[in-house]
């Protein structure tokens, strides 16, 4: 037990630190393409394009990495992650996860 939360411990740790060396400026500079969709803060306005302002950090870096790999299915999305580096995923992740996530009534 004492080797899983230990295990467990680090792995959060490492999390932490992925998320704090990603860089929101350049994720806001890389965004600009994601905007038409999802808005230039990620909020969207339009019910067929999800929210992507406030979200957890891992969800979303994780979401990315699962489309661009293809485990995730969107004729939309696919292409849009195709092209994305490590860093690139890193800093559109912080990025939105900084930003404020509105409450939008359609």
């Amino acid at each position: 037990m004492k080797k899983f939360l230990w295990i467990a411990g680090c792995a959060a740790l490492f999390a932490s630190a992925a998320a704090m060396a990603a860089n929101p400026a350049a994720g806001k500079e890389k965004s600009k393409t994601c905007a038409a969709c999802h808005g230039p803060d990620g909020n969207s306005a339009a019910p067929d394009f999800p929210r992507l302002a406030g979200q957890n950090y891992d969800y979303l870096v994780k979401a990315l990495r699962d489309y661009k790999a293809g485990e995730r299915k969107n004729a939309i999305m696919a292409p849009q992650a195709a092209n994305l580096s490590v860093r690139d995923i890193e800093d559109l992740a912080a990025f939105y996860a900084r930003q404020s996530g509105l409450v939008v009534k359609y």
